[in-house]
């Protein structure tokens, strides 16, 4: 559940997801594919939620989604190929990467916001989401904020509407990456199901719920929690 709040308020919910179902005794590849089935479901009842309290940002989520798709294809084959170890080790570099970002980044401020979808705009954000969705297909971990970080500087967005293109476009090239690793027969359905029911009722409540998050609190239980994980990882 926490790790679904986490995904639909800002990102991040992999890193402590992916490295507890390795812990738990799954391959790391295996985990991997088993997490997608989290943000699968997590993902359809935060698009609902937000689309409940009439934000959507729609037809723009199509397109950017959509090349997020393909992008996907070739990240999550490439999720399929690795062996484990180097997995391990790229998944601890990324997760110390994405902390330092969520920890030393500026705040992005909402302030005197200006809209901006003139088609030079949009059509840079398509070119950008096919990358993201290689990386999402790839390793998963941390994308929020990369989507994050993509469509403010872009486009100026508010979190509101920000936070409803992020879950489309993870439904999305989620569903991609999962059809490949159910091909490989990669998926642990007793954990991923398990873990989807959290993280379902985690995403629900937060996208309906308009929420002051007290940043220092959540940046400080991730940095402790993924710094452990990441040594783990690494070292065991």
């Amino acid at each position: 559940m926490f790790a679904g709040f986490l995904n639909v308020l800002a990102g991040g919910g992999s890193l402590l997801t992916l490295p507890l179902l390795i812990f738990m005794g799954l391959p790391p590849g295996v985990a991997n594919a088993s997490n997608r089935l989290g943000i699968i479901l997590q993902n359809i009842f935060a698009v609902q939620g937000f689309k409940s309290k009439g934000v959507s940002v729609f037809p723009f989520a199509y397109w950017v989604a959509l090349s997020a798709c393909l992008g996907a294809l070739l990240g999550s084959q490439i999720a399929v190929e690795i062996p484990d170890g180097l997995f391990n080790k790229i998944l601890a570099i990324i997760m110390l990467l994405v902390m330092g970002v969520t920890v030393f980044k500026p705040g992005l401020s909402t302030n005197n916001i200006v809209e901006d979808f003139s088609k030079k705009r949009v059509w840079l954000s398509v070119v950008l989401f096919f990358f993201v969705g290689v990386y999402g297909g790839f390793i998963q971990a941390g994308v929020g904020f990369i989507m994050i970080a993509a469509l403010s500087l872009v486009h100026s967005l508010p979190m509101a509407r920000l936070n409803s293109i992020k879950v489309f476009v993870a439904l999305c090239y989620t569903c991609v990456a999962v059809v490949v690793f159910i091909v490989n027969d990669m998926i642990r359905w007793d954990y991923g199901l398990t873990l989807a029911f959290g993280t379902a009722i985690g995403g629900w409540l937060t996208s309906r719920w308009s929420v002051t998050v007290p940043d220092k609190y959540v940046r400080g239980f991730l940095l402790v929690t993924v710094t452990a994980l990441s040594i783990k990882l690494w070292f065991f």
